[in-house]
């Protein structure tokens, strides 16, 4: 399946933590597949925290979006009635607002795959039914 990729968190901070169990195939998985990797604000937020969180640098996962390699293609504010849909959907997961986000990002860009860590993209649809595509090492 060709398409975009979409970024979850787990992939982008693994990628930049070394002793990370998902490192080094967050780095395969950067190293097989193009730039740009679509994202989201609320997952760039996640990701900031999480490394700081860990003692890595925050700013390394902005690098990436300044060089082109991931790209925030989501506006919040254009799309807060479909990702409160989601939200309202998923409330037994339940969704944190980068999950929503994703969901969303994955019926806005299709075809696509969600590349995570994430186990509840199995249980996530896109369009009301339809399986969201996933790369996960799990």
């Amino acid at each position: 399946m060709k398409g975009q990729l979409i970024l979850d968190t787990g992939p982008w901070v693994a990628l930049h933590c070394s002793g990370d169990t998902y490192h080094d195939w967050a780095k395969a998985q950067f190293a097989q597949y193009p730039a740009p990797f679509l994202t989201c604000e609320a997952v760039v937020a996640e990701t900031c925290f999480l490394l700081a969180h860990s003692g890595f640098d925050p700013s390394r996962a902005l690098a990436l979006i300044e060089r082109g390699v991931v790209r925030v293609a989501l506006s919040l504010a254009e799309q807060v009635g479909a990702v409160r849909a989601l939200f309202e959907r998923y409330d037994n997961v339940p969704a944190s607002l980068a999950d929503a986000c994703l969901i969303r990002l994955s019926e806005l860009h299709d075809p696509c795959r969600v590349l995570t860590l994430d186990g509840d993209f199995a249980v996530y649809r896109r369009h009301g039914r339809k399986v969201i595509p996933v790369i996960s090492p799990k």
